[in-house]
């Protein structure tokens, strides 16, 4: 996902596969990196994508409950954003995506373009 490292990445992947919130080690029990990590290693990272406004945490007892912020799909959304935002030509941006993109995706595009028509009305 832009604009996260490789193991905040895994990180959000384990808490959007999430049923709810989620304590470090529960994370840690699930994140399959490859690599052997250490508990404060993901707690590290939890701390950041709270910092970073990705995951909320609440307080239960001596520690906390994390959970996503935004489904994936607004996260994805808030990727494309920041690409459009720092590409310094949005529009070629955009052209160059739907020449890319599938007929469904095709499709997809239009039908939100048409609601976000609707809603300014």
């Amino acid at each position: 996902m832009h604009g996260l490292g490789e193991l905040e990445g895994a990180v959000m992947d384990v808490l959007w596969r999430a049923t709810g919130p989620m304590k470090v080690r529960d994370v840690l029990e699930r994140l399959d990196t490859g690599r052997q990590l250490a508990y404060t290693t993901v707690m590290t990272v939890l701390d950041n994508l709270h910092r970073k406004e990705w995951v909320r945490r609440e307080l239960s007892g001596k520690a906390y409950l994390y959970e996503v912020r935004l489904s994936r799909e607004e996260a994805a959304a808030r990727a494309l954003r920041d690409v459009l935002d720092s590409s310094g030509d949005p529009h070629a941006v955009l052209m160059h995506f739907v020449a890319t993109s599938s007929d469904e995706e095709t499709d997809a595009l239009r039908d939100a373009l048409r609601r976000k028509r609707v809603r300014r009305r």
